[in-house]
């Protein structure tokens, strides 16, 4: 996994480790369940499978094209 990618995904899983934590402290069982299932790959497989969270992680490009305006 290159370096950029590899950032994304350790600010993403901190992010996403942090909001879980105050989820549940404040009680809110459902919405922590439901960031835990949406970021299963990202928070299990950190530093194990880099070909399973590449598979899950959407690149951004480096230049975009411009959007057609319709009308």
């Amino acid at each position: 996994m290159d370096a950029a990618m590899e950032r994304r995904v350790i600010v993403a899983t901190s992010w996403v480790s942090t909001r879980i934590a105050v989820l549940d402290k404040e009680e809110r069982y459902e919405d922590s369940y439901a960031l835990t299932q949406e970021f299963c790959e990202w928070i299990t497989c950190i530093g194990e499978d880099d070909a399973m969270l590449e598979t899950n992680v959407m690149s951004v490009p480096r230049q975009p094209r411009k959007r057609h305006r319709i009308g």
